[in-house]
Order: C-alpha cells, then structure tokens, then sequence
C-alpha cells in the first residue's frame, strides 16, 4: 500500500518541514514515520529511548530493572500500522513525543543479522554478483540488519546446514516474529543513530529476497571476518 497522488504532495511538504529548525527534530521522526507506513508498507511501533541520569543511562520506560534501556517498544496498542496516511501517522506520533521508531519484525520481512564490518564486505559483494537486495541498516552497536523474505529466521538452522555452515560458529543470526529492529532516524539504546546502509526502495521494500540467495555470501564473510 501507498500514498495518494495527494499523499505523496503532501510527504514532500513535509519533507521540507524536516529543515525549519525550530521543527527539524520532531518533523524527521513524523517524516520518517509516514514514509514507513505510507510508502514502504511497515508497520510502526513507538519504542523507549536511554536518558542519561548522572552517570547513569536509564530507560525513558521508567523502570529501574529494565532489561533492555532504550531498546523495546513502549506500548504496542500504539502502533502505526503499515497503510497509514501521512495525517493519520503525524497524529499517532503525536501521542508518543520523543519516542523511538521500531520496526517488528517477521511481518514483512525477516532480518539476519551480522557484524556490522563483515555486513559492510558482504554488501559491496553482493551487488557486484548482481543479487537481488532488500534494505540494509547498521547500528551503532556495530551490527548491521539485512531485510530478508518473511520465515527466514525459523529456516536459518536448516539453511545453514545444507550449505555446511551450521557447526562454523559463524556470528550471524536470524531475527523474526516477535523481535523488533531500531530504525532510522531513531538512536539505538542512547549509542548513537541507525543508519541505512542500502536504503528502502518501493520494490525492496515490498519484497525482500529470500535468505537463501544472500545467505551463502554472508556465511563466508562472516567466517572470514572471524578468522
């Protein structure tokens, strides 16, 4: 699903929004919140964010014994769902100021996940053999997400043993229904900004590829990015 012809005019403005400074904070999260939704077709989920107490970082979640500080959603009943007009999404953010952008996975797509380094060298190789991509993101964590076809996480044990990587102690795994990724241009755990590396594209976004055609090249990499 996608924006109107009036839908998108409307994306542009608000896009322009994004360089008033008074705004530029809060324009960039509702931009990119409708531009999820409304162009790409994912769903939103409004995350914590890490604030930094003292010498303490805590999670705007509010609880003391939070496992994950600035790294879960807050509430899913608020989540922006994909299909969501620019003026729907701008007021459900609107509800939920300061708020992180999460992404669930296992609905549209899958993610395997990777060292941010080996994801970089695997990237760069992929698109030199011409492989169909989907969108790349890496954090500040130094991980990097490839956005897979949907179910790959629960096939990724399988795959990896018909390809012979299954007992490599490789540093890869597949993240699926349930999980939920950190995106741009939200800060992950108060470490700094998620970043595309290949950003979404209308026919990326809509149908990634199957694990199975980038799974090879990122089980290498990572092998020899651990050797």
């Amino acid at each position: 699903m996608g924006f109107t012809i009036g839908g998108i005019r409307e994306f542009r403005e608000l896009r322009l929004a994004t360089r008033r400074p008074r705004r530029q904070g809060r324009a960039s999260e509702c931009t990119a919140v409708a531009e999820y939704t409304g162009l790409w077709g994912w769903d939103v989920v409004p995350g914590a964010r890490a604030v930094r107490n003292g010498g303490r970082t805590e999670c705007s979640c509010g609880s003391p014994v939070c496992p994950a500080p600035g790294a879960h959603p807050l509430d899913a009943t608020l989540e922006v769902s994909a299909g969501a007009t620019l003026d729907e999404a701008t007021a459900a953010w609107g509800q939920v100021p300061g708020a992180a952008l999460l992404l669930p996975v296992g609905r549209s797509f899958d993610i395997i996940e990777v060292p941010a380094a080996a994801g970089r060298r695997a990237l760069v190789r992929l698109e030199r053999m011409g492989l169909p991509l989907g969108p790349v993101a890496a954090g500040p964590q130094g991980r990097a997400w490839f956005f897979v076809a949907p179910g790959a996480a629960a096939e990724l044990p399988q795959l990896l043993y018909r390809m012979g990587w299954d007992d490599a102690g490789l540093d890869l795994r597949g993240l699926g229904r349930g999980d939920h990724i950190t995106a741009p241009p939200s800060d992950l755990g108060g470490l700094g900004p998620v970043q595309w590396l290949r950003p979404p594209t209308l026919e990326a976004a809509g149908r990634p590829p199957q694990a199975r055609l980038l799974l090879g090249t990122l089980a290498y990499v990572c092998h020899r990015h651990h050797s």
